[in-house]
């Protein structure tokens, strides 16, 4: 699988951080807060839509602090080129 398939399958992040035997996985946390965002919005009568769409933002507005516009939408396309499980990339191996 490849890393952006690995990041969809994870919740976003194929990459993990190391606590004395314990795995705690960045995509874990995620999925967990997602998780309690959508259930909520869900049972406040708001959808998902609007909560994901929240979200979004967040982490863009998050991004900013660190990195240019130009660095986030490249990541961005990235993401919206390549998130179809089904394709798979040009450079991979039969």
């Amino acid at each position: 699988m490849t890393e952006i398939k690995a990041r969809a399958a994870n919740g976003g992040h194929a990459h993990r951080s190391e606590r004395k035997g314990n795995a705690m996985y960045a995509s874990d946390v995620a999925q967990r807060h997602f998780s309690a965002a959508v259930a909520e919005a869900e049972t406040s009568g708001l959808g998902h839509e609007a909560v994901c769409r929240a979200l979004l933002s967040l982490v863009i507005s998050k991004y900013l602090e660190t990195r240019s516009i130009a660095d986030i939408q490249a990541e961005l396309r990235f993401i919206a080129e390549n998130f179809d499980p089904d394709t798979d990339f040009m450079f991979m191996r039969p």
